[in-house]
C-alpha cells in the first residue's frame, strides 16, 4: 500500500513538515441544540484549533433499539434511557449541518463531521466537506469505508477497539480508491486510563504502513496528545464541551473552554520546543558563541620558525577571534611565521 505524505484539508497542508492539525471535537456535546453547537464553534475558534468536528447520524440506521448503552454512557447518562433514545436526542439535521458549515466559514474555521451511516454520508457529500473523519466504530465496517473512500476526500481514520489486522484490512479497502489517509491511534473509552493511551502504537502504525499518523485523545485533561507530538503525529483530536457537568455521554471526559485553549497552546509550545532537525547554532547562539567558545592562543612564548605543539598552545575565550581548537590538528607541526607572546591569539 502507498499513501500520500502530504494532504490538503481546506487551506491547511498536513505533513510531517507542517504544524500539527488540531481538531476540536464537539461531537454530540451540543445535546441536540443548534445554538449550543454554535457556541461550541465559537470556543473552538477562540482556542486556535484548525477545525471543529461534529457527528452526523440517523439513529434508525445506526443502532438496533434494544442495544444497551456502553459502560461509560451508563455512568454519564444513567441506565433508564436506551442508547437508541439517547442518540435520537443528539441528532443534527441536514439543514442544521448546512447552518453550522456556514457559521464555520464565517468564523474561518474548518467544519468537519463524522458520518455514522450511509444516509448521513450522502447528506454530507452535498456539503462538499474538505475531509471525512471515520469513527472507531466503523474501522471494521469495510463496505462503509469503501463508500467513504470513493468520495475522494482526505480521511482521518480512528482505530479504537481494533486489532492491527483489522486496521490493515481497513487501509487495504481504502487504498484501492484513496491515498489521502491519516491513521489515528485511539483508545475508545471516555476517559481512558493513562496506561491505555498506548502512544507506542504510533510507531507501530508508521513502521507497518508507512502512513501519516495522528492521535485521537480520550485521556483526561491535556493528557497524552502533547506527548504524541514529539513522536511525529500530524493530527491531534480532543473532545471539548461548554460545561463538563452537563448531562450527556461525553461531557465529563471533555475539556472545558479554558482547558481547550490551554491544550492548543500546549501543542504549539511542544512544536516550538521541537524546533529544527538541523543541528547548528541559532541566531542568538551565534552571539553567545563569540563570547563563550574558545580559540587557540600561545601558552608560552613561541618564536618565529618554532613548531606549534600541544605543549605551546592552549584554548581560551577570545571574543570570537582566532582559530577554533576544533582545527588544532591542522596547526600542529607547522612552524610559526611570527613571534607570539603568552596569550597572543594564533593567526596562522
Amino acid at each position: 500500500m502507498k499513501f500520500n505524505k502530504k494532504i490538503k484539508v481546506g487551506k491547511y497542508t498536513i505533513s510531517k513538515d507542517d504544524p500539527v492539525f488540531i481538531i476540536a471535537e464537539a461531537g454530540v456535546n451540543h445535546n441536540g441544540n443548534i445554538d449550543v453547537a454554535k457556541q461550541l464553534i465559537d470556543v473552538a475558534v477562540e482556542s486556535g484549533a484548525n477545525a471543529v468536528k461534529f457527528q452526523a447520524f440517523k439513529t434508525e440506521n445506526l443502532i438496533l433499539k434494544d442495544v444497551q448503552k456502553a459502560i461509560y454512557q451508563k455512568k454519564t447518562t444513567g441506565v433508564s434511557e436506551s442508547q437508541f433514545d439517547m442518540l435520537k436526542s443528539l441528532e443534527i439535521t441536514e439543514e442544521q449541518n448546512i447552518e453550522l458549515l456556514n457559521y464555520c466559514k464565517a468564523n474561518d474555521i474548518i467544519f468537519l463531521t463524522t458520518p455514522f451511516d450511509e444516509g448521513s454520508l450522502e447528506e454530507l457529500d452535498i456539503l462538499d466537506l474538505p475531509a471525512y473523519k471515520v469513527a472507531s466504530t466503523d474501522t471494521t465496517n469495510l463496505p462503509f469505508l469503501k463508500r467513504i473512500a470513493q468520495k475522494g476526500k482526505p480521511i482521518f481514520l480512528s482505530t479504537g477497539m481494533s486489532y492491527l489486522s483489522e486496521v490493515k484490512k481497513a487501509l487495504q479497502e481504502i487504498n484501492a480508491y484513496n491515498y489521502d489517509v491519516v491513521l489515528l491511534q485511539c483508545t475508545a473509552n471516555y476517559p481512558i486510563r493513562d496506561e491505555e493511551a498506548n502512544l507506542n502504537v504510533i510507531h507501530t502504525f508508521r513502521n507497518t504502513f508507512d502512513i501519516l499518523v495522528g492521535y485521537s485523545d480520550h485521556s483526561e485533561g491535556s493528557g497524552a496528545a502533547p506527548y504524541a507530538v514529539p513522536m511525529g503525529v500530524v493530527v491531534v483530536e480532543k473532545h471539548f464541551t461548554l460545561d463538563k457537568s452537563t448531562a450527556g455521554p461525553d461531557h465529563r471526559a471533555s475539556l472545558s473552554p479554558s482547558e481547550l485553549k490551554l491544550f492548543v497552546a500546549e501543542i504549539r509550545k511542544v512544536e516550538k520546543y521541537l524546533g529544527s532537525f538541523t543541528k547548528a547554532p541559532t541566531g542568538d547562539e551565534e552571539k553567545t558563541r563569540l563570547s563563550l567558545q574558545k580559540s587557540l592562543v600561545a601558552l608560552q612564548r613561541i618564536n618565529k620558525g618554532e613548531e606549534f605543539t600541544l605543549d605551546n598552545l592552549v584554548a581560551k575565550r577570545t571574543g570570537g577571534k582566532g582559530i577554533s581548537p576544533v582545527h588544532y590538528k591542522d596547526l600542529i607541526g607547522k612552524r610559526a611565521t611570527k613571534h607570539y607572546e603568552p596569550d597572543d591569539i594564533i593567526t596562522e
